[in-house]
């Protein structure tokens, strides 16, 4: 597991902050001229270590832009990002991929798993890719805290979708990561299962210590975080500390319809 650097924390007092993940100036655009669109406009935000963030916007705000850039899957047209220590604004793509894969978890909309595996060989295939056996206490806490102790052996077909995406989950865990990034992940899950998970992302990081950074459009989710972080017009335009699902939701309505904030 990597040790996160101390920056001054972005917008702070001066004081210095634990961070897992750090961007500085991101610029993200695509085509030239009359056509450039601008995703990201000199973003800057600090990704606090053992804390549950979420990235909130409108459609088109470049709340996965950012997230994309952060976890190394899609490159800034400049500024610098940070995973822990090391800068990856530069990285040879192989340096890269090994950094993603060891220092980095996913979770998707959909689960990604393989129908062919069961549940067990789901959760540790990455390290198993990678030749590295997953420490057997740390993987049987993941398992414990996501509730997936009497599924192990059954296959993705044999499980509900909420089952599913906690294997997903313990898979991102597994390999104790850096950072954990999500992108909607409880967009395909009922209210009910989509709790669930949320629940188990929430004990991830009290429990677990795991640091988790979750795009969300659902007022509801981002609830679970500790923080979430406003992007409109590929700008940072607000923060949230404890929010309140009903305080997200007063936030939200002041974005209009083509994502501005109004």
């Amino acid at each position: 597991m990597t040790t996160a650097v101390e920056v001054p924390a972005t917008g702070g007092s001066g004081g210095r902050t634990a961070v897992a993940a750090r961007a500085e100036a991101l610029v993200k655009s695509y085509g030239s001229g009359e056509t450039r669109v601008l995703a990201l406009d000199e973003v800057s935000v600090d990704v606090e270590q053992g804390v549950f963030t979420a990235i909130m916007g409108p459609s088109g705000s470049g709340k996965s832009t950012l997230m994309h850039c952060l976890a190394g899957l899609d490159t800034v047209t400049s500024g610098r990002i940070w995973v822990g220590e090391t800068e990856i604004t530069g990285l040879k793509d192989k340096k890269l991929t090994r950094l993603r894969r060891d220092r980095i978890g996913f979770i998707f909309q959909a689960f990604n798993l393989l129908p062919t595996l069961n549940a067990l060989e789901n959760i540790t295939l990455p390290m198993d890719i990678a030749g590295r056996k997953p420490e057997k206490e740390w993987l049987e806490r993941v398992i414990a805290t996501v509730g997936l102790a009497d599924r192990l052996k059954h296959r993705p077909a044999q499980l509900s979708g909420g089952q599913q995406q906690r294997v997903a989950v313990a898979r991102a865990l597994a390999a104790r990561p850096a950072i954990i990034f999500g992108d909607e992940p409880t967009g395909n899950l009922d209210s009910r299962a989509g709790a669930e998970v949320l629940g188990f992302l929430r004990r991830s990081v009290d429990d677990l210590g795991q640091t988790i950074v979750m795009v969300t459009h659902d007022p509801v989710a981002a609830a679970h975080a500790d923080r979430i972080v406003f992007l409109a017009d590929g700008r940072i335009v607000d923060e949230m500390r404890k929010p309140t699902a009903d305080a997200v939701l007063d936030r939200m309505r002041g974005f209009d319809g083509q994502g501005r904030v109004s």
